[in-house]
């Protein structure tokens, strides 16, 4: 089979799942919600940092908007694929796609690309926001780029993963609720796990200065941080472009701009850091070194999954079938 074969047999299953979707009728008020819920949120960010005395609102406003943008994402996005396999199968719809020419890849791609540039439309509507963003100044376009690309990788793994336990599990109520728990276990799993391995691998040291001897604890969140590094969240926030602060004549930064994205991406490498917690070391905290990027690590461990996920989805679309659930039909 032809690369032109297999792309027109992807287009052509997404171009009949674009269309299911746009019968419902319903996504008009989710765009619509989705933006009134976003525009409010963000006007209601500019007033507090305005009434803070903040100057330069634009890089805080889209530092915030994405971090809303990605939660609400993460959110929505599971109801796009939960029930993409096994609600066709359930209804009959399944088996007669099986019969066409269509191969299992090209079905599960087709799907996961519908559903896919579904997540992308929500994300597209949130651009006249970043937009005013954009216009309040301190955003360069290079850092709104980046924001939005990780953003959409983000959801595209989410939605991979909803669609192969959608392919895997016979139920759509259960896939769509372990999808919205893999949802969880990604964003607050990661972080109560990584809270629970620096508590775990926190040891006691003897320490002796001039005549007081006595024991601290010591952290070592640098044995633990990968933990941390698939978190949606981290991800975003590490790989979004540092901003970098106003300098004066003599070349010291003058003034600083709150930077949401920033301050989370700082605090996650310093999780790198080896002399993490002593507060003896010989190095001044000033003058360490920062530590490495974790989003690498992150994002190919997400983009990993979700690859994995499509390789599963088109294990299971395979016919003909060796076994099937209890109580499932083939059409």
């Amino acid at each position: 089979m032809s690369a032109r074969t297999a792309l027109s047999g992807v287009l052509t299953m997404a171009g009949h799942e674009f269309r299911l979707r746009l019968r419902a009728g319903r996504w008009r008020w989710l765009l619509g919600a989705w933006f009134i819920a976003l525009a409010v949120l963000l006007g209601l960010m500019r007033l507090a940092l305005v009434r803070s005395g903040e100057e330069e609102v634009g890089t805080p406003m889209l530092g915030g908007l994405m971090l809303l943008v990605l939660a609400l994402g993460l959110l929505v996005v599971p109801a796009l694929t939960a029930q993409s396999v096994n609600g066709d199968r359930e209804r009959g719809v399944l088996a007669t796609l099986q019969t066409t020419l269509l191969t299992p890849l090209e079905i599960a791609l087709g799907k996961l690309l519908a559903a896919w540039g579904t997540a992308l439309v929500f994300l597209a509507v949130t651009l006249p926001l970043v937009a005013w963003c954009m216009f309040e100044g301190g955003v360069a376009i290079g850092r709104v780029a980046i924001t939005l690309l990780v953003v959409a990788l983000l959801l595209g793994v989410v939605c991979a993963v909803g669609q192969c336990l959608s392919a895997l599990l016979a139920r759509s109520t259960t896939s769509a609720v372990l999808s919205y728990v893999f949802v969880f276990a990604l964003t607050i799993g990661t972080l109560v796990v990584f809270t629970l391995a620096v508590a775990a691998t926190t040891e006691e040291r003897e320490v002796q200065q001039r005549r007081f001897e006595y024991t601290t604890q010591i952290a070592h969140p640098e044995r633990v941080w990968w933990l941390l590094a698939p978190n949606p969240f981290v991800v975003l926030a590490d790989a979004a472009p540092r901003v970098e602060p106003e300098l004066n004549r003599r070349g010291r930064p003058e003034r600083s701009t709150v930077d949401p994205l920033g301050a989370m991406g700082d605090a996650v490498r310093e999780t790198r850091e080896s002399d993490q917690g002593d507060a003896f070391a010989s190095i001044a905290p000033g003058d360490r070194e920062p530590g490495g990027p974790v989003w690498p690590y992150g994002l190919a461990f997400n983009v990993a999954l979700g690859v994995g996920a499509v390789a599963l989805t088109e294990r299971r679309l395979r016919t003909p079938y060796r076994s099937l659930p209890r109580a499932v039909r083939v059409a």
